[in-house]
């Protein structure tokens, strides 16, 4: 396998990205690679793709890799897409890797690989419009479900935005997030909406991440009916996680976060219920926390609600959050 990967072929790095995600140049070519297709149904008896992927995990670890991993499945430039009643498993790198495509459906899988396997992201919908990623079963080693646009000067340049983006009935675990959005959100994230969604084991529950130097988006979200069991956080919104391509990035393209709503959430075994932290002279707007009820074991507590340059509403809220999230009868958000 290892004399496998010195001949493994090579393709360009994304437009949005500039470089591959790991490594500068190109990147090993994924598994499946559909480039400009339309109408394509990946499917079966909930038969098995394995990527076999720890040979990658191994050069990851030792820092012996050339380029950026390659995903098990990518779609480039393409619509029509349905991927159903499958088991991904041990995917070198992400998982499912849509990017600028329209009108994916992703339902009925399974994607498992260890809890330390090094980046093995579920699915990533990547500046890609009108997709649906519902009843599946997700246990991996890094985010289930991450939304993405582009990375910092890259994904700016390209411009292509992820949005109308379903994502419902997912179950699964990780000692990352279980629902991400970001970190990569240069192109812009708009009009997503979760829900039923059933996580244990976890590092976060619900995770919107952003950076200084990513420009773009975060908007119009809405998560609700979410279970978390045993996390070391329920809900993160943050303007602080994420790396940058080279020193090219602008430090003055600030991320935009606002009109975000998160109802119905409950969880036990959390240690700390959630953490806000917008950007300092750039706050997070219109964030609303509404009937939302995370415990911690039955020692206590160690850390509560952290929040910063943040402004919105909190209602039914236990335990109660941030002063920044003032009391209101009701959540009031216009999308």
């Amino acid at each position: 396998m290892l004399q496998d990967t010195l001949n493994w072929p090579l393709v360009a790095p994304l437009p949005s990205y500039g470089r591959g995600r790991e490594r500068p140049g190109g990147r090993y070519m994924s598994f499946i690679l559909g480039d400009g297709i339309h109408d394509v149904i990946i499917t079966g008896e909930n038969g098995t793709i394995d990527g076999q992927g720890g040979v990658w995990w191994d050069m990851w670890r030792d820092k012996t890799l050339q380029y950026t991993r390659p995903h098990l499945i990518e779609f480039m430039y393409s619509q029509q897409i349905l991927i159903s009643n499958v088991i991904f498993k041990d995917s070198p790198y992400w998982n499912i890797h849509p990017v600028y495509c329209s009108n994916v459906v992703v339902r009925y899988v399974t994607i498992l690989a260890p809890s330390n396997s090094p980046n093995t992201d579920g699915v990533d919908p990547d500046s890609s419009s009108n997709v649906c990623i519902e009843d599946s079963f997700i246990s991996t080693g890094d985010d289930l479900v991450a939304i993405k646009s582009g990375w910092d000067e890259y994904g700016i340049a390209y411009g292509q935005p992820s949005s109308e983006i379903t994502i419902r009935r997912i179950t699964g675990s990780s000692p990352f997030a279980g629902i991400a959005i970001g970190s990569e959100t240069s192109g812009g994230i708009k009009n997503v909406m979760v829900e039923h969604i059933n996580l244990h084991n976890m590092g976060v529950g619900v995770h919107l991440k952003t950076d200084v130097g990513r420009g773009g988006f975060i908007r119009n979200v809405t998560i609700s009916n979410v279970f978390i069991e045993n996390a070391r956080k329920g809900i993160k919104i943050a303007g602080d996680v994420g790396d940058h391509p080279d020193d090219k990035f602008n430090p003055n393209a600030i991320p935009e976060v606002k009109n975000i709503k998160i109802i119905d959430v409950w969880g036990y075994k959390v240690l700390q219920p959630g953490l806000i932290k917008g950007i300092k002279n750039a706050p997070f707007t219109n964030i609303c926390l509404s009937n939302i009820h995370l415990f911690g074991s039955q020692e206590p507590r160690t850390t509560p609600w952290q929040c910063s340059d943040v402004k919105g509403a909190a209602v039914k809220v236990s335990p109660w959050p941030c002063s920044e999230l003032v009391s209101s009868p009701s959540c009031s958000i216009p999308y």
